[in-house]
């Protein structure tokens, strides 16, 4: 991996090079996406049918798109020898309760003027989650976009993912949903599956927000329906950044790094240290490391273009660049990684000491592993329950409440020059004739 002294000037050239991975970047395939969810808008089922024909190469009909209780018990009868259902009953646990602690309840504030003032709080009543196939069997992505719906109270979930040639979906993407709590799945990928979830069909419902991760036409297509539904972000590829001094482990660093540069050729993955005697040491772990791993063309093309190991003059440095970074992933191995922890602004999750492994949040330990990227964590959070509640706000004035303010509201109307708004008000308070 190239080892680079990090300056203001190489900070910026770094960030510009980040952000071409960003979904915004890729205008060529929008008109390609528009066509595809115009079609499903416009055609419903025959469409839908139509692309997966093209893309996935299986002939759904109304019959076969919807995945049946044999095809789920097959999956879990695959898996049951395995052990893996046990483990995801773990991680669920773990999931589960984290995301508990984030609901929050409708509150109201009643004052003896007779003013009540308060928050609904409600849940979205059905949610769509999409979960890619292709590259890898996503079922950890399963229970971080159901989980939290889940415990947020939505009273429907169904879930799409693309079929292989067989028409068959891996096991433990089948398994999972079910566990989770996913009310219905249906054979389908792509933009196409994101236009059907946010349009309907005749075999698909129309659902009130898409969530999930996919590739750029997915991405593109949750763009292009956002306003007919809601949905959660528009993710990039996959990014790591680990902040160390010279007391980190450089083995464990260069495992890690090598953990999300697997995702795909767009992935990144950058260390920042105060040590060139680490970064060198790194640099080397990689090197060695990489010849035991799969997808090793993948990884390196990815450290070729989005791999960093910066050096920076002090620790001081070395948090601004993370900072205007705002990975996605942070890991901190530092002396006292809680308290440089305490500095650090822009992240969607942050791993701290040298046991707090990534992965450890993609599957296991309960934090929701979608997370903002490109950036986007300076104003973004990980998915979490209030993705999947809607607030409305509640205002209730007795008449001697209103009487005792209605001249200030009447003022501030006509000042806007919104008459009616003014008389709305005063009509209240005129005098019988």
């Amino acid at each position: 991996m190239r080892i680079v002294e990090l300056t203001r000037e190489t900070t910026r050239e770094i960030l510009e090079n980040l952000l071409k991975r960003s979904p915004a970047q890729y205008p060529e395939y929008e008109e390609a996406v528009s066509r595809i969810v115009r079609q499903v808008r416009e055609r419903g089922d025959e469409a839908l049918f139509e692309y997966t024909w093209q893309f996935d190469h299986f002939r759904l009909s109304a019959e076969n798109v919807r995945v049946s209780r044999e095809e789920i018990a097959q999956a879990y009868a695959a898996l049951e020898e395995s052990g893996f259902l046990e483990i995801v009953r773990r991680a669920a646990q773990n999931i589960r309760a984290f995301h508990a602690k984030q609901l929050r309840s409708s509150w109201f504030d009643t004052k003896e003027d007779g003013i009540v003032l308060g928050m609904k709080v409600s849940p979205i009543e059905r949610v769509g989650v999409y979960v890619p196939g292709g590259k890898a069997a996503y079922s950890s992505s399963v229970l971080m976009n159901v989980l939290p719906a889940k415990v947020a109270g939505v009273k429907e979930i169904i879930m799409l993912t693309p079929p292989g040639k067989d028409g068959l979906i891996p096991p433990e993407t089948l398994a999972v949903a079910d566990m989770a709590g996913v009310d219905a799945i249906y054979k389908a990928g792509g933009a196409q599956a994101v236009a059907a979830m946010a349009f309907g069909t005749a075999s698909v419902p129309r659902v009130q927000k898409v969530v999930g991760p996919g590739n750029i036409y997915v991405t593109l297509a949750k763009k292009a329906v956002y306003g007919n539904v809601g949905i959660d972000s528009l993710a990039g590829p996959s990014e790591i950044l680990v902040l160390a001094d010279e007391s980190a482990n450089p083995r464990y660093i260069a495992a890690d790094l090598l953990s999300q540069a697997e995702h795909d050729e767009l992935a990144s993955a950058v260390l920042i240290t105060t040590s060139r005697e680490l970064a060198e040491k790194v640099s080397d772990e990689v090197e060695a490391f990489l010849p035991g791993l799969g997808r090793t063309q993948m990884i390196r093309k990815a450290l070729d273009n989005y791999g960093y190991l910066l050096v920076a003059p002090d620790m001081d440095e070395a948090i601004a660049a993370a900072n205007e970074i705002a990975s996605e992933h942070l890991e901190i191995f530092t002396r006292h990684p809680f308290d440089t922890m305490t500095r650090i602004r822009n992240a969607g999750a942050i791993f701290l000491g040298e046991y707090s492994s990534e992965p450890l949040g993609d599957y296991y330990a309960g934090p929701n592993h979608i997370l903002p990227t490109n950036g986007t964590a300076k104003f973004f959070s990980p998915l979490n329950v209030d993705d999947f509640l809607k607030k409305s706000s509640i205002i209730c004035y007795s008449k001697d409440a209103l009487s005792k303010v209605h001249e200030d509201i009447e003022s501030f109307a006509e000042k806007e020059g919104l008459a009616a708004h003014a008389n709305s008000i005063r009509v209240r308070f005129e005098r019988p004739t």
